[in-house]
């Protein structure tokens, strides 16, 4: 198993589970992240926060924390 965070650019993985919970879980599921859905990493700041991914169309920017709890494909 590999996390969001560990995925390098240019890349589309498929979201697998998210292991929070929570809150931290609901913000994450807020943004359309869900078991399933195909997110594709855009940008990687150089020290590793933020991760800018699109989801669904939407370009969106994650923690590296919360990038650490989405188990991906």
């Amino acid at each position: 198993m590999k996390t969001l965070k560990a995925t390098p650019c240019g890349q589309t993985v498929k979201v697998v589970k998210i292991e929070n919970k929570g809150p931290i879980k609901r913000r994450i599921m807020d943004m359309g992240i869900t078991k399933g859905v195909d997110i594709f990493v855009r940008k990687v700041a150089p020290l590793g926060d933020p991760i800018e991914v699109t989801v669904r169309g939407y370009e969106l920017s994650l923690r590296k924390a919360d990038a650490e709890s989405i188990i991906v494909e």
